[in-house]
């Protein structure tokens, strides 16, 4: 009985999971506009629709932020980093199409 402590058990903590979600929100916000900002240029053929994509990823970015408090979150719900992730998916396939 040596090796018995009489020291109350720690509590875990949150592990890794919230960070890795705030560094995901970051990097896909961060994708997710300059893609906005392609598509635009894209479908416009223009500086003037890349200047209309950034204008719409700044409010795509001011709405996320109303949604969550803050831009980049510590506790973002998981299921708003998969919305965004569809959402960067569908950005970039619409993005590969305008190419051919």
């Amino acid at each position: 009985m040596d090796g018995v402590s009489t020291q109350p058990a720690r509590q875990a903590g949150p592990g890794a999971g919230p960070d890795v979600k705030t560094f995901g929100t970051a990097a896909l916000l961060t994708f997710g506009a300059g893609m906005l900002g392609m598509v635009g240029w894209g479908l416009l053929s223009s500086g003037f629709g890349f200047f209309l994509g950034l204008v719409v990823a700044g409010f795509g970015i001011y709405w996320w932020k109303n949604l969550h408090g803050q831009v980049i979150a510590r506790n973002v719900p998981t299921k708003s980093v998969v919305i965004l992730l569809v959402v960067n998916i569908v950005l970039f396939i619409a993005l590969v199409l305008l190419a051919q």
